[in-house]
């Protein structure tokens, strides 16, 4: 394990995330505690030290345990949980990212981790309703009282996490040093303006669901069935299908028997190769998961093997970069002297 600066911080992560998402049972899949233990063992000894949770997963079960197993060694882990989302009830202030939901998720947080404060507090989904001065004046506060080290912002649309951080910025406020978003092969229309705002704004990458729900690592392909956390039909809802996912499953399962190497640990060695960053979250409910994926770590895929799966899940960029790659464009745009511009 090696490990990275977390955006424009001086915070160092391991360069794989271990999710604690499948850290209970209460949803009706994932690891008891003892199985979510050892999971959590053999991520240590890996040398991890990134723990991703938050205060609505498998209904406060998965943050219980990570404060049990954190327990006598909590300064060097990189803790990590969310706040904003909530279960189905009668409170309307329950969820949100307002104020007094973050205040009150992050206090239950504190409790059931046993810690008295939090390395990395993100912002689960944006609600598209409270205003952005009151999020991130809100993140500044809990950051002056030592409650929260760093924040971070996850599922939000790239326009308002820049204008989040602007604003901070020009008003001395904390801002966010993480950007977490669901990507991998077959979700990659995150690299039209997430990934590229991540890169100009210094945030670092943390991906959710590398493997597509499982669909990456080869056991769904062609319409397979496979009963475990995926089978529930909510969680069901975010794995891809279709001609596009096979085509995609199909390059990994390629590239997989060159190599010599399951496909998950193709997969995740993908993601890695990236142009920025990226730290991919893994989430295991039996160790052999958790091995298989962090195997994937001395796993580099030539530059060949890399196109292939590049070319399998290739997206249209859309507009307004279709239209720079037209030579028109390319001409007026630099009035004639596009090649011999070097760019910065």
């Amino acid at each position: 394990m090696k490990y990275r600066l977390l955006g424009n911080s001086g915070l160092r992560v391991s360069e794989l995330s271990l999710g604690a998402m499948t850290f209970g049972e209460d949803w009706g899949w994932g690891s008891p505690q003892t199985e979510a233990r050892k999971i959590y063992d053999a991520y240590r000894s890996a040398g991890g030290n990134f723990i991703d949770t938050a205060n609505v997963y498998t209904n406060g079960s998965s943050e219980k345990f990570v404060g049990e197993f954190i327990r006598d060694h909590r300064q060097s882990v990189v803790l990590a949980t969310k706040y904003t989302n909530a279960g189905p009830g009668d409170d309307s202030n329950a969820a949100g990212n307002h104020r007094k939901s973050m205040v009150q998720a992050l206090e239950n947080s504190l409790r059931r981790l046993k810690t008295d404060y939090i390395d990395l507090y993100w912002l689960h989904i944006w609600d598209q309703m409270t205003p952005v001065e009151e999020v991130m004046r809100a993140f500044d506060d809990l950051v002056g009282q030592g409650k929260v080290l760093y924040i971070g912002v996850s599922d939000a649309p790239a326009w308002w996490i820049a204008r989040a951080n602007t604003l901070a910025e020009l008003r001395g406020w904390t801002q966010f040093v993480g950007l977490q978003i669901e990507y991998s092969l077959t979700e990659r229309t995150v690299e039209r303006e997430l990934v590229p705002m991540a890169k100009a704004l210094k945030l670092g990458v943390v991906a959710w669901s590398p493997l597509a729900g499982g669909l990456l690592s080869g056991k769904y392909h062609s319409g397979g069935t496979v009963e475990g956390r995926y089978s529930n039909e909510m969680i069901k809802s975010f794995r891809p299908t279709g001609e596009r996912a096979d085509r995609i499953v199909a390059a990994v399962q390629e590239v997989a028997a060159e190599v010599g190497r399951s496909p998950a640990q193709v997969a995740l060695a993908w993601l890695r190769s990236r142009e920025v960053a990226v730290i991919p979250i893994i989430g295991a409910r039996r160790i052999a998961q958790l091995e298989d994926n962090l195997a994937s770590l001395d796993l580099t895929l030539t530059s060949e093997q890399v196109s292939t799966l590049d070319n399998a899940s290739a997206i249209e960029k859309g507009f307004p970069y279709s239209m720079y790659e037209k030579e028109l464009a390319r001409t007026l745009a630099y009035g004639g002297m596009r090649d011999k511009i070097l760019a910065a």
